[in-house]
């Protein structure tokens, strides 16, 4: 059976995050990311959010306050461009669900200039070791090309290993310093 992309992002991320750690999750979205980075890391922990929807952040500050993680976790109601602006130390996991809000608009979406602004972003704050996970959902309008410079960028990072499970939609981008275990589908 074919793993989630998004179950497959929780795995790479797993592997360098825990108690402790600080994470960015930079499309908040409905708050499952931002819950996952929160429960990995813990009270200790730190977890900065963002999302340019105001219906986002409060579903994942509820989703936050229901789970008893709302303490370690900062929300900025902004693009996640400006991720490098908020970020003061640095990271263990960046993680981007890209597209657009679940139950909302869907013409509210991420933008491809935006996201690649916020990869290089990721890319200065993440620690080496870190990871950078990015589920890309082509298909949608504006999503191939979001997608495609995705993939563009990652294989473009000097030094970095990259990895893409492209078996459909959506599909996983994984930028992170040293090996990378392979990626079952």
């Amino acid at each position: 059976m074919t793993k989630r992309a998004t179950n497959r992002a929780h795995e790479q991320v797993s592997e360098v995050l825990g108690e402790g750690g600080v994470a960015v999750d930079a499309t908040a979205g409905n708050g499952h990311d931002t819950l996952f980075l929160a429960r990995l890391v813990g009270p200790t922990g730190e977890v900065l959010a963002f999302d340019i929807q105001e219906a986002a952040i409060a579903a994942s500050k509820a989703r936050m306050e229901a789970a008893g993680c709302a303490g370690w976790v900062k929300f900025f109601q902004e693009s996640h461009a400006e991720l490098a602006h908020r970020v003061e130390k640095p990271v263990d996991a960046v993680m981007f669900n890209l597209g657009y809000l679940p139950g909302a608009d869907h013409g509210v979406i991420t933008r491809t200039e935006e996201t690649l602004r916020a990869l290089e972003a990721a890319r200065s704050v993440v620690r080496p070791g870190g990871v950078v996970t990015v589920v890309c959902y082509p298909g949608h309008p504006g999503g191939d090309e979001e997608a495609a410079a995705v993939v563009s960028w990652a294989e473009s990072q000097d030094g970095e290993v990259f990895a893409a499970a492209r078996e459909g939609a959506p599909f996983l981008v994984v930028i992170r310093p040293g090996d990378i275990p392979h990626l079952e589908p």
